[in-house]
C-alpha cells in the first residue's frame, strides 16, 4: 500500500509573513515541573497524549523501535484513530534506522509523519551529520508542553543497564505553552495565526491548568538564519549577572571562547561555579575535548565534577537562586553553531532549588571531582594541542557558517520503503 510520509528540511519558519521571525518573550504564571530521566518523563508525556482531545505535536532527534518507541507508536496511533491531529517531526539522522513498517503503521492510522533532511547511506555510511533537528518538544492540546534533552528511546531508563543516560526535561502548564505550541506549529510547516490571535485563543481554560504557577518562562532557540546565537547569548548574559552560584551540567562541553571566558570570569569574582561533565561518556571524543579546557578553568577556581555512574546526557544550568535553563542544546560546536535547538529559560525560585538539589546530589554521590592543582603528564604536548584546540573552538562558529545551510522545502514521499 502506498502512503505519504512528508520529508521536511527547514532551517527557518515557513514562508508565512506572520511567523517568519519567531521571537518569544517572558511569560509569567506558569507551573514548571522537573522531570528527571525516562522514569519521570515517559509516564508524564504518555499520560498527556492518552488524554489528548484535539492535537499532539512532537519533535524528537531520536526515536528507536524499542519498548519506549513501540509504546509511543501505539499511543499516537490510538490518538489519531479517535480523531486527534497528530504531527510527528523526526530527524533524518537520529531516526534514520526506523523501519518502513514502523512508519507505515503510523501513517496508515492518520499520523502526519515528517522527516527532517533524510539521506540515503553512501557506502553504508550516513552523510547527513550536520545541521540536525536536535530539539525534543511535545505539545498536547496547546495546554501542556514538554521540552528537554530526553529522546524516545529505552536508553533513558535505568533498566537499560550501564549505558542508560542521565537526563532532564520539564513539563510546563500555563501561558508559555502558547509559545511552544506556536513554535512547534511553525517549525513543522503547519499554518499558524498571528501572535495576537493565537495568544488570545490560549486564554481558554485548560483541563491541565487547574491552578496557576509562579514561574516565568521564555522559549529560546537557535536556527541557521535569524537566531544563530540566541541560546549562547542567554548563557553569557546569565553568567555575567551571576553573584552567588553557577551549576552547569552538560553532556558535550566545548563552548566558544566568549562563553568559556564568562564562566572563568564568574569564578574569578567569587561566584561558586560548578561544572558537571561526562565521566563515562557515550562519545569518547566529547570527554577528551572537554578535558582540554580543564586547566584553563580550574586555575581560576571553577570546580569540575565528572559524573561516573553512567553516561550524562543532560543540558541544564542554573544561576544564583532564580534563573535556570533546560533544553536540547549542548555547549559544543554542533549545538551552538549547527544544530536546530530549543531551550526554555525559567525564573522560578522553587524550580531553581529543585534543580540545584538534584545536581548537588549527583555531584556529591556519583561524581569524582577534578583536583584544583593537576600535574599533567606530557605538559608540552598538552599545551600545544590545547592551544590549537582552543583557537579552533574560538573560530568554529565562523568556519561552520561556510557550510551550506538547508533550504526550506516540503517533499512528499509516496513510499515508506524510501531509505531514510
Amino acid at each position: 500500500m502506498s502512503i505519504a510520509v512528508e520529508h521536511i528540511a527547514t532551517d527557518q519558519p515557513p514562508d508565512d509573513s506572520k511567523a517568519r521571525d519567531l521571537d518569544y518573550g517572558w511569560q509569567s504564571g506558569n507551573r514548571v515541573q522537573l522531570l528527571e530521566n525516562g522514569e519521570a518523563y515517559f509516564p508524564a508525556v504518555f499520560e498527556a497524549m492518552r488524554d489528548a482531545q484535539r492535537e499532539i505535536l512532537l519533535e524528537t532527534f531520536i526515536l528507536f523501535e524499542d519498548k519506549v518507541g513501540h509504546e509511543l507508536q501505539g499511543i499516537l496511533i490510538e490518538a489519531a484513530q479517535r480523531g486527534v491531529k497528530v504531527v510527528v517531526s523526526l530527524d533524518g539522522f537520529g531516526c534514520g534506522e526506523l523501519s518502513p513498517a514502523f512508519l507505515r503503521e503510523l501513517a496508515e492510522a492518520g499520523v502526519i509523519v515528517q522527516m527532517f533532511d533524510p539521506a540515503s547511506k553512501t557506502l553504508g555510511i550516513r552523510t547527513n551529520w550536520f545541521r540536525r533537528l536536535h530539539r525534543k518538544i511535545v505539545v498536547v492540546d496547546a495546554s501542556v508542553a514538554f521540552i528537554g534533552g530526553i529522546n524516545f528511546s529505552a536508553d533513558h531508563l535505568g533498566d537499560f543497564g550501564p549505558e542508560a543516560k542521565q537526563d532532564y526535561a520539564v513539563q510546563i502548564i500555563g501561558p508559555a505553552v502558547a509559545d511552544l505550541h506556536h513554535f512547534a506549529l511553525a517549525q513543522s510547516g503547519r499554518q499558524v495565526r498571528a501572535r495576537r490571535g493565537w495568544r488570545r485563543r490560549q486564554q481558554r481554560p485548560s483541563p491541565w491548568a487547574d491552578e496557576h504557577g509562579d514561574g516565568m518562562v521564555r522559549l529560546i532557540y537557535r536556527d541557521n538564519i535569524q537566531h544563530r546565537d540566541d541560546i549562547e547569548e542567554a548563557y553569557i548574559h546569565a553568567l555575567s549577572q551571576a553573584r552567588q552560584r553557577v551549576v552547569i551540567a552538560n553532556a558535550y562541553f566545548f563552548p566558544g571562547y566568549r562563553l568559556l571566558r564568562e564562566i572563568r570570569n564568574a569564578a574569578r569574582r567569587g561566584v561558586q561555579v560548578q561544572l558537571i561533565m561526562q565521566g563515562q561518556p557515550d562519545v569518547l571524543l566529547a570527554k577528551l575535548a572537554a578535558r582540554m579546557l580543564y586547566d584553563y578553568l580550574l586555575k581560576d577556581g571553577v570546580v569540575i565534577h565528572e559524573y561516573c555512574q553512567r553516561p550524562l546526557h543532560g543540558k541544564v544550568a542554573l544561576v544564583d537562586d532564580e534563573w535556570s535553563t533546560v533544553g536540547s542544546s549542548n555547549l559544543d560546536p554542533l549545538s551552538l553553531a549547527l544544530n536546530l535547538e530549543a531551550n526554555v529559560l525559567i525564573r522560578d525560585r522553587a524550580f531553581n532549588q529543585q534543580l540545584y538539589q538534584s545536581l548537588e546530589a549527583l555531584a556529591r554521590d556519583h561524581c569524582q571531582t577534578m583536583p584544583a592543582k593537576r600535574k599533567p603528564r606530557l605538559w608540552l604536548w598538552r599545551l600545544t594541542v590545547g592551544f590549537l584546540v582552543f583557537h579552533v573552538m574560538r573560530h568554529f562558529p565562523a568556519l561552520a557558517s561556510w557550510l551550506p545551510a538547508h533550504k526550506p522545502r516540503l517533499k512528499p514521499i509516496e513510499s515508506p520503503a524510501h531509505d531514510v
